[in-house]
């Protein structure tokens, strides 16, 4: 394929953005060469600069369930701006929303609305922390909640190590407070919270993990998480902002069956406009100003354009529940067709699937926490089926460690002709 407009395009942007994007995965950088850029899209497909058509399997990181400019969701943003575009006043739609995000996600009875993933996260931290009256956090290696301070912490060594800022700006009294765990490993949990008696705040995790490859919890992972916090006071904070209204109408806690005290939302929420959300029961909310001592707010929050994008999407989600096994249909085919093709051409390689949510990890070994997904990247080897892929017209995430996102709008044509991409990709190697 020919890139030269894209190519023109990134060069002009680099004058003026750093990097030539606003938001680093975008530039290529882990895979080389220069990044795509798209000029419109509609359904399973982009449409790019150069009037390439690629099948796409990021949907904006994850918003896009149903495909781009889905009919119901652009109709509702475009009549909505008709009567304005932000008020910083209360509208009847951001109750409309809030109603049916209570209706559809298990133990919630509250939801505040902010304006991005990384703003809900950090706020469902600020809440625990005024909550319980307790200053630490545990997060997980592997698990990326936004680019706030406490989330950008690396591994410390052994039970006790505090995280060490893996940014410049991180300062070492934020990075103090962060304690760092392995995802899956009840027992490196418990030690955490064992040498850190009465003083965790919060223990913050994405259920099933997106930002590391897509990695499900084990067997009893969720449910120890639950014990451990049952018996010390420690609120849970489920990440849902990939997963939520996306493995299910409920999201994880639906689909697991395991409540959380606090659960951060993005992605569907607001059907691809910049949309987050966190939620929990009337104790723990009614801590929020203008209620309670704990202080959040935003001019843009439930911004009408955003909420009349999220309620189409949630409204469309919630009456056709059939959507939900049409996605788990999809991805399971995508799983098996390219697990044949891979073996077929003796390539080592792990999937990892839950409902509509996929990654290839090109290693023998199962991966299940974000070492193994390291040990499994082999980043020579996944650039050159990124590149591979994006020249028979498959977009993925141009990166190892990112989940790839399953809309409805794919056809089974779609999957065979990626399926068929894998497959001629392979016989590369």
């Amino acid at each position: 394929m020919i890139y030269k407009r894209s190519s023109q395009l990134f060069a002009e942007a680099q004058k003026v953005i750093p990097g030539g994007v606003n938001s680093p995965v975008r530039a290529f950088k882990a895979v080389g060469g220069e990044p795509i850029f798209v000029e419109r899209a509609e359904g399973a497909y982009f449409y790019d600069e150069d009037g390439n058509k690629l099948i796409d399997y990021i949907n904006s990181w994850g918003p896009l369930i149903l495909g781009h400019a889905h009919r119901p969701v652009i109709d509702a943003v475009v009549e909505k701006a008709k009567k304005g575009t932000s008020f910083g006043t209360p509208t009847e739609i951001e109750t409309k929303i809030a109603e049916l995000a209570v209706k559809m996600v298990p133990n919630i009875d509250k939801i505040r609305m902010v304006n991005s993933g990384t703003e809900a996260c950090m706020s469902a931290v600020r809440l625990a922390r005024g909550f319980t009256g307790k200053e630490k956090i545990i997060k997980f290696a592997g698990c990326y909640h936004g680019h706030s301070d406490s989330f950008l912490i690396q591994a410390g060594s052994g039970a006790v190590t505090f995280g060490t800022p893996n940014s410049p700006g991180v300062t070492q009294g934020t990075a103090k407070d962060t304690l760092l765990a392995t995802y899956n490993d009840l027992e490196n949990v418990k030690k955490l919270v064992e040498a850190n008696k009465n003083e965790i705040a919060c223990i913050i995790l994405e259920p099933v993990a997106g930002n590391m490859g897509c990695i499900p919890p084990a067997e009893g992972f969720l449910e120890g998480l639950r014990k451990i916090c049952d018996e010390t006071g420690i609120l849970l904070v489920f990440d849902e902002v990939m997963t939520g209204f996306r493995l299910a109408p409920g999201g994880v806690q639906e689909r697991v069956g395991v409540k959380a005290d606090i659960v951060c939302f993005g992605k569907v929420i607001g059907g691809g406009l910049p949309v987050g959300a966190f939620a929990a029961r009337n104790e723990i909310m009614d801590y929020l100003a203008p209620v309670g001592p704990v202080y959040q707010a935003g001019t843009l929050s439930g911004n009408p354009l955003a909420m009349a994008a999220g309620l189409a999407m949630l409204t469309e989600l919630d009456s056709k529940r059939e959507i939900f096994e049409s996605l788990e249909k999809k991805t399971e085919y995508l799983h098996k067709g390219m697990e044949e093709v891979l073996q077929a051409n003796n390539i080592d390689f792990t999937i990892n699937r839950i409902g509509s949510m996929i990654s290839v990890h090109f290693g023998k070994e199962p991966v299940n926490d974000f070492a193994s997904a390291a040990k499994s990247a082999n980043l020579g080897f996944f650039n050159k089926f990124f590149h591979g892929m994006l020249e028979n017209g498959i977009y993925i995430a141009p990166s190892a460690y990112e989940t790839w996102f399953i809309s409805d709008a794919l056809s089974y044509e779609d999957l065979d002709n990626t399926i068929e991409a894998v497959d001629k990709v392979a016989r590369t190697f």
